[in-house]
């Protein structure tokens, strides 16, 4: 199944709305839990990794996908960098990374199928590394 992105405002079933509390309800206890190198708090299932601010205000969600979709398009991992190099003019590169402000995600273009889906407020941290 394709990774449902809608940019800043849901990855697949989950809203940037939610909280770690409804992470817990929803998924249970994570298979491992902590502050990241970053400062965020990270809830890791293996599959899917949440990462909140210390308020409680989701900033990442990384999953694995093999395809991609955003709206009527879907796009194959392999074929992502083309795409965003492509459609988002204000995308940039930083850690290795290939970020997409327009498309509110990040991936290393080396590490298939790993995705982060950014909220609109974390953009300015990616810029900033």
């Amino acid at each position: 199944m394709p990774l449902k992105l809608q940019p800043f405002v849901q990855v697949d079933d989950t809203p940037f709305s939610v909280s770690p509390e409804d992470i817990l309800r929803t998924h249970g206890k994570p298979w491992r839990s902590g502050r990241n190198g970053v400062g965020l708090h990270e809830m890791d299932y293996g599959h899917v990794v949440y990462r909140f601010q210390d308020c409680g205000r989701l900033e990442e969600v990384t999953l694995q996908a093999q395809v991609v979709a955003i709206g009527n398009v879907a796009v194959p991992f392999d074929a992502l960098a083309g795409f965003i190099r492509g459609q988002d003019p204000r995308a940039f590169e930083r850690a290795g990374f290939l970020v997409s402000p327009g498309f509110g995600m990040a991936f290393d273009p080396r590490e298939p199928f790993w995705v982060t889906a950014l909220a609109r407020h974390c953009l300015g941290e990616w810029e900033a590394l």
